[in-house]
């Protein structure tokens, strides 16, 4: 049986807030804004290049979480040093490179303090892993 995880659902207190940090600061692209109802609204964004999005939404009780509590989503990239100079050249506070045995990694969050990492996976481990592609 084949599995996609496609949709990750981002707890956050301001959806408008959130949209601006994702879309400006990250770079994702907005694939849709909706309001199904007078109390839904649905906001879908994708990292550039990345078969998985997330989604912002309120009135969805079946993903709701309290803001800020998503840890560790990982983007991968293939180098990490221009990527944190990116997103700090566009204002986000982002970590210095953390080197954990030849993987690199930039930590960063989003304005409700859900955390991210940048990661590097140097070609030697991707030779390793079977079907990994970071570009």
């Amino acid at each position: 049986m084949e599995m996609k995880l496609e949709l990750v659902p981002i707890p956050v207190t301001d959806i408008d807030r959130a949209k601006a940090f994702y879309v400006e600061k990250l770079g994702f692209n907005l694939d849709h804004d909706v309001r199904p109802g007078d109390t839904v609204r649905i906001v879908q964004l994708t990292p550039p290049g990345s078969a998985c999005s997330i989604v912002l939404a309120i009135g969805l009780p079946g993903i709701e979480m309290p803001p800020g509590s998503l840890r560790g989503l990982h983007l991968v990239v293939a180098d990490v040093s221009k990527a944190r100079e990116a997103l700090a050249g566009r204002g986000v506070a982002v970590s210095e490179i953390d080197d954990q045995g030849g993987i690199l990694y930039v930590s960063f969050s989003d304005p409700d303090g859900n955390t991210w990492a940048l990661q590097e996976i140097p070609a030697i481990y991707r030779s390793l892993t079977s079907g990994y592609n970071a570009d």
